[in-house]
Formats: C-alpha cells, structure tokens, sequence
C-alpha cells in the first residue's frame, strides 16, 4: 500500500520533534480540554484511527498493530479518550455521555486532517460501540471497522446471561454476584475469581502470568469514575448506562464499507456480530476462529491480516458498489 521510504519519510509533518504525538484541544459544555494521539507512518490515503475500549480504557493494548501496520503501509493513530490515561482526566460525570463522546471523536478528526479520502475509524469493545454511533452521526468515512462490539446492550446481556454464566462454575458465579451486590468490587477475591473462571476463557485466552505487558498496562489504567457508570463494574454484561443502548435497527443507515470483527470465545455473541455486518449496506464479517474479546492477541494472525486485508479491498475499490435493498 505504501513503499517503506515514504512510509518512513516524516517531511513536512508538524509532529516530528514529538515523535507523532499530538495533544487535542477538546471543547466541551463543562470547558476545554486535551487529548492525547500519537500518528505512526505516512500514507495520505489510508489513515485508521484507533478507538480503545472501556469506557476509560487506554490505547495501549493496541500497540500490537506496530507488528503489522507498518509493513502493511498503514498510518495509524493511537489516541485516548478524555478521561483515559494520556489525555486529561477532568473529575465530572456529565461528560461521560455517548453524544459527548462523539463529539470528541468528531474535534479529534479534525484536528488530526482526517477525511472521506483517507479516514478509517477502528473501534473495538465501548470503542466499536462509539464508531457505531460516530458513524450515523458524522459521513466523513472512508471505511469503518467494528471490533467485538455488539450493537444492542440487551442483546450483549442477554448472551452473557444464557449462554456465558451457564457455562461458569456456578458457585464462583454466585461469589461474583455476592460481591457485586454488595459493591465489593475493590475485594481482591472479586478480581481472582473474575480472572480464573471468566477473564482468561472470554476476554484474552492466555495464562493471566502470561497477558501481554500492553493489555496489563491498560487494565492497570482504566478510570473507573468511567468504566462502572457506564459499562458496570466487569465484563460479565452490561450493568451500566450501556445497558440499555441498542443501534441494531439503524445499522443499514451506515453506508460506508464496514468490517465486523467477532470471535468464537469472546464475551460477544459471534453469531450477532456476523448477523450485524449483514445489515451494514457494505458490511463484511471477519471470524476468529481462536479469538475472544482481545481477538488482537489470541488470535493474532486471523485479526491482523483480516484487516489489512479489508483494507486494501477498499482501497482497490472492491466496495464500491452499494447492494440493492431487496424487496
């Protein structure tokens, strides 16, 4: 996609002296703000822009794209949301709103020169949820990749509840809930037991000893003032304002090439996401086949090439051609 020497070749750029990082200027209702991005690469026509998880989680669980978009030509950005760990972290809970959210994406793009020529926004977890939601607002896409992300929290819910907590040992399960009604969720039994009968079979299928040092340093970031109101204190569903959300109806209105994301083990139902990209009016579906929720990492090969690869069926203008609704 683009040869190694203008790849490399930073010219003319305004980032150089910060090695590619850039701090925001974000307007707000409750003031101004920064957020922190940092560019990788030079190509004017293929430009992703990475949304991270949580809510209040942090970019640095996507540093594995450094081990494949550089080879692929591939300019990409890491950039974390206000409150998250580079960016500003202001103490209000009125800003943790979805359209607030968006916004911020919106003043991001911007800021950053991202346009319909060039703009490829890849969301994954909350993150995918707010590509969704950046992309029935905003047209300035030039492709949308969606990440293990639902588009309906009920539906999230109900997944987790019939077919994730059967599958548990289910005297953990109830320690779990205990803990959580009692809004012990800073007891370290929690954690342990989140981590041995759900986090390392849903979220990132490895030995916790052996998750890689950018997902524990994210995980040791996020900012829970955002993380529990939002999404609710773990990953066994929804508990938060996320709950309710549910955008599956207004897929078709989203007209810009788009790639779903699922995996066989993640806390996500596979079956959903692959029913989502149908609905998409240019949607594909990638499976992985080894994958969970961090699909990035435990079923590496199968997420990276799929998105190089969705990537460059864009740019070869494979997508070009909006489906005919049938009647």
């Amino acid at each position: 996609m683009q040869g190694p020497d203008r790849y490399f070749d930073n010219s003319g750029r305004d980032d150089v002296l910060s090695g590619g990082v850039k701090l925001i200027p974000i307007h707000t209702p409750k003031g101004d703000f920064r957020v922190w991005t940092k560019r990788v690469g030079n190509n004017p026509r293929v430009k992703v822009l990475l949304l991270h998880g949580g809510p209040g989680g942090t970019h640095e669980y996507f540093e594995a794209c450094d081990s494949y978009f550089p080879a692929a030509g591939i300019e990409y950005y890491y950039y974390d949301q206000l409150g998250s760990a580079y960016s500003d972290q202001p103490d209000d809970p009125d800003l943790w709103e979805i359209p607030r959210f968006v916004d911020e994406v919106e003043q991001v793009r911007q800021a950053l020169g991202l346009d319909r020529n060039n703009f490829y926004l890849l969301g994954h977890s909350w993150g995918g949820m707010l590509a969704i939601e950046y992309a029935l607002e905003h047209q300035h896409l030039k492709g949308l990749v969606i990440s293990n992300m639902m588009s309906s929290g009920p539906a999230y819910n109900a997944y987790a509840e019939g077919v994730l907590m059967p599958a548990m040992d289910q005297d953990a399960l109830a320690e779990i809930k205990r803990l959580e009604a009692a809004n012990a969720i800073d007891d370290p039994r929690y954690m342990k037991l989140l981590m041995q009968h759900h986090y390392v079979h849903h979220i990132l299928r490895m030995p916790a000893e052996a998750w890689p040092d950018p997902v524990n340093r994210t995980f040791a970031s996020i900012n829970q003032a955002i993380y529990v109101p939002m999404q609710g204190p773990s990953e066994l569903g929804a508990g938060g304002v996320l709950s309710t959300w549910d955008r599956t109806a207004n897929l078709p209105k989203i007209e810009v090439p788009t790639l779903v994301i699922g995996a066989r083990y993640d806390t996500m139902d596979p079956e959903y996401m692959e029913m989502m990209a149908g609905k998409f009016k240019r949607g594909t579906y990638l499976f992985c086949p080894d994958g969970s929720h961090m699909a990035m990492y435990d079923d590496q090969v199968t997420y990276f090439n799929g998105i190089v690869e969705f990537i460059r069926s864009v740019e070869q203008g494979a997508h070009d051609q909006v489906p005919t609704p049938a009647v």
